[in-house]
């Protein structure tokens, strides 16, 4: 690895935690980084999700305030991120290539769709819950499973894994978007912190490319966390949909 390459592999990870702990699709600026200085697929897969722990770990910890209330709901749905993960890592390390990410597009304009619809869908099930007697402080029954499936695909590859998160978040919990930003950093830290304690025990992981988005997500990450926060709900809709967006255009161009 040369200093060039050693460098821009570091600066790729502040991107990609500071665009993480925004949002997510932190992976579509570190994985493509990697392929390009000829690191094998899945060597640069498992070793950018292991990478990136750290920096999701940084970024949930700079929205600490806006977890505050949350706990009981943030273990509940923990569970189902841990299991989604560890799912998607195996499924990583046993599918033939190709065989998952052929839905990757689908998901992710999905989640878009959900986002942008977000409030108008929130409304509509705001006054069904009402007419039931109000939405349960966890959220609606099927956010947990849908938790679950989503943390499959942030074990698998987890590109636009946030995109997804606060689409489902933001559809079935009462809660504002930035406390369900900080939520979605906890979860997907869960996501990938199971993933890569796998990848480290079964996987070829490279330790230098490790270390180095570990160090630049976890800059990124406290980056993410400060500009993220200040952000209005609308505009942080809009910057979700952008970076959805463009995570669509990457895997549909590329």
């Amino acid at each position: 690895m040369t200093a060039f390459e050693a460098v821009a592999i570091l600066l790729a990870g502040v991107a990609a935690g500071t665009i993480n702990a925004v949002v997510g699709s932190g992976t579509l600026i570190t994985f493509p980084t990697l392929l390009a200085f000829g690191v094998p697929p899945v060597t640069a897969n498992v070793s950018n999700t292991v990478g990136l722990v750290p920096g999701s770990v940084s970024g949930a910890i700079g929205y600490r305030r806006e977890l505050e209330g949350q706990r009981s709901r943030a273990l509940r749905l923990c569970v189902g991120s841990l299991v989604g993960g560890l799912t998607g890592g195996l499924l990583l390390l046993v599918l033939p290539d190709g065989a998952f990410t052929a839905i990757v597009p689908a998901l992710i304009l999905l989640g878009l769709v959900l986002v942008v619809f977000q409030p108008r869908i929130s409304a509509w099930v705001d006054r069904r819950h009402a007419a039931a007697g109000g939405l349960p402080h966890h959220g609606a029954w099927w956010v947990w499973p849908a938790v679950l499936l989503t943390g499959v695909y942030g074990g698998y590859f987890g590109a636009a894994q946030g995109v997804l998160l606060m689409a489902v978040l933001g559809i079935g919990v009462d809660e504002s978007l930035q406390r369900l930003n900080a939520l979605k950093n906890v979860l997907a830290a869960v996501v990938n912190g199971v993933a890569g304690l796998l990848f480290i025990f079964v996987a070829d992981v490279d330790w230098r490319i490790v270390a180095l988005i570990g160090v630049g997500s976890v800059v990124g990450g406290q980056l993410g966390a400060t500009v993220g926060r200040r952000l209005p709900g609308a505009v942080l809709r809009v910057f979700i949909v952008v970076v959805g967006v463009a995570a669509l255009a990457t895997f549909l161009l590329g």
